[in-house]
């Protein structure tokens, strides 16, 4: 698993808070400006439609004087005396430029049409009875909006009278109407400060707009409720935002207004240069930070990596690693504390070391002793009873059989402790089958006489053939079965050996129906001069056993123990283990 440096750490750690802090930072100053912005424009709304109502009424004003003046004129009084409206049409013309007005009406006292003049065609006159039969009922209305041949008009209506107003003689009625065309929807932009519309019923009748976003506001009156200054709305046209308020121009009368719309993106546009300031900045200070930490975390850490470095030595038993030891701080406490310690430790260890070898050499003496006393006793005490001249032929062949069984038990001991101090190098390997070698062992212990009632099965799954030493794996499995065949029942003893191979080369189970091992030994069965229950028991044919194999690159261990049995599994590698060329093809030809 790879190591991450404290230093790595403290530069993480600072890169990780920094870039959160500038984020945050960012949000949080985008968030606050966003809705100051939003409030600010709300302000400047309102105040737009406050400048666009007062602006309206004085225009109101002034238009109704113009249209009272017109209709006192003398001449429109003679005009509409005569009652003849071919000739009011004709004579009226030049009225019509004196009022300069886009639309101009005159209608007698039932409310007829007798002249109509018009900027634009497509204003008729049975659209002007009616939005002037409409219009006579509301004289007292400032301005009144008529909408006809797609034009949208602000029209002033007054009385015209023979001789005085009080004398109430009605002569007819005049009608001065100025269309909302480009030049006024200019001039109500720039006093409302924005985007303006007008609205008649739920059709844009003019607007400031683009022609992509009108048409996407048209696809919108409809649903779009009303909005005053004080709550305007956010609509969002052609992926550009706009806070909208709308006045009522007519609340009497025809559903005319007025949309005033200001874009909330391009309010905001500057927020994208402020971004990249602060981005910016938290870039520099992220940069600045870093190499700071990276200085400090230099001086900091860089007794704790020397330190890292005293524990690893130490794992590896090395007792002597320098540990400099830099300042009063506390990690030169702990450095300081580390190396007495370990000093402590190596003492100890020396101790340990020396006490054990001290206590092997006494168990071994003890045992070796025991063993080679109880075998010479043997061959003494047979020895004497050959002297005798009155045995028999017999008598002296048993004799002669008890002194080469003492020699032999000597011999085996003196062949367990040099195989224990025997380094790898002394194996002899050759090319050849497991089964072989497991056919040999079981032929020895059957020349045993006490193991000849004792079934011993060998499975073997295919043929396991690699590079080992005969003769040592041989012993291995001597020393297993002779343990196994030793603690089974007499009349149910069984043992079984089962051979099969794997990738990393044969795989051997000696299994046995016999009590399982002793509680005491479990721990430490493969350990030498260990034996439990055994009269004539060296304890050391599972440590001769385990050297082996772990010299052939493989591992034995107890796979299972019970009342019911004990399983022994032996793990051997079969690839070939030297060097040397001629045998790696002697291998290949005997495989192929």
């Amino acid at each position: 698993m790879a190591r991450v440096q404290l230093r790595t750490k403290f530069l993480l750690s600072m890169l990780a808070i920094s870039a959160g802090l500038s984020c945050t930072t960012l949000l949080v100053v985008q968030h606050s400006v966003r809705t100051q912005i939003r409030n600010e424009i709300s302000i400047d709304l309102g105040n737009s439609i406050s400048i666009f109502r007062n602006f309206q009424r004085d225009r109101e004003l002034t238009l109704t004087h113009s249209a009272e003046l017109v209709a006192d004129l003398p001449i429109l009084r003679a005009l509409m005396t005569t009652e003849h409206e071919p000739t009011i049409q004709d004579a009226s013309r030049d009225l019509w430029r004196l009022a300069g007005s886009d639309l101009f009406i005159l209608a007698d006292r039932s409310g007829k049409v007798v002249a109509l003049h018009s900027k634009t065609p497509g204003f008729g006159h049975d659209s002007a009875e009616e939005f002037l039969r409409k219009g006579v009922d509301h004289l007292e209305e400032s301005g009144q909006w008529w909408f006809g041949g797609q034009q949208l008009y602000e029209v002033f209506v007054t009385p015209i009278y023979f001789g005085k107003a009080s004398d109430n003689r009605l002569l007819g009625f005049l009608a001065v109407g100025y269309e909302i065309d480009d030049r006024v929807l200019q001039e109500v932009s720039g006093i409302a400060g924005g985007q303006v519309a007008f609205r008649y019923g739920e059709a844009i009748v003019r607007s400031t707009l683009p022609a992509e976003q009108a048409a996407e506001l048209l696809g919108r009156t409809h649903r779009m409720a009303p909005r005053s200054a004080a709550m305007p709305g956010e609509i969002e046209l052609g992926k550009e935002r706009f806070l909208v308020s709308s006045v009522e121009l007519a609340p009497n009368g025809e559903p005319v207004s007025l949309i005033v719309l200001k874009s909330y993106d391009q309010a905001t546009k500057f927020l994208s240069s402020l971004n990249r300031l602060l981005l910016a900045l938290g870039l520099v200070a992220v940069l600045g930070g870093s190499i700071l930490v990276f200085l400090i975390s230099h001086t900091f850490t860089r007794p704790l990596r020397e330190l890292v470095s005293g524990v690893r030595a130490l794992g590896e038993g090395n007792f002597s690693y320098p540990l400099p030891i830099r300042g009063h701080d506390e990690v030169a406490e702990v450095t300081a504390a580390f190396d007495d310690m370990r000093r402590t430790l190596q003492k100890s260890r020396q101790d340990l070391i020396d006490a054990e070898r001290l206590a092997t050499i006494g168990r071994m003496a003890s045992s070796i002793s025991h063993d080679l006393r109880h075998s010479l006793a043997a061959i003494f005490a047979n020895a004497e009873f050959l002297s005798e001249s009155n045995l028999t032929d017999a008598q002296r062949e048993d004799l002669y059989k008890e002194i080469r069984i003492a020699m032999d038990r000597m011999t085996d001991l003196l062949d367990s402790l040099m195989e224990l101090s025997w380094t790898r190098e002394a194996l002899r390997p050759s090319f050849g089958e497991i089964r072989d070698s497991v056919n040999r062992a079981v032929e020895a212990i059957r020349a045993h006489p006490e193991f000849h009632d004792t079934p011993i099965s060998v499975t073997c799954k295919g043929k396991i053939v690699g590079w080992f030493d005969p003769k040592k794996v041989e012993r291995v499995l001597y020393n297993l079965l002779r343990n196994a065949c030793e603690v089974v029942p007499k009349e149910s003893g069984r043992v079984e050996v089962e051979l099969a191979e794997n990738a990393a080369g044969a795989e051997i189970r000696i299994s046995d129906n016999g009590p399982g091992i002793p509680g005491p030994i479990r721990q430490r069965l493969f350990e030498p001069f260990v034996s439990y229950g055994k009269e004539n028991g060296s304890g050391m044919g599972l440590a001769v056993a385990q050297k082996i194999i772990q010299d052939h690159g493989g591992e034995i261990s107890v796979e299972r123990t019970s009342e019911a049995g004990t399983v022994i599994k032996l793990r051997m590698p079969l690839a070939l283990q030297s060097k040397d060329a001629s045998l790696q093809v002697g291998q290949k030809i005997l495989t192929g």
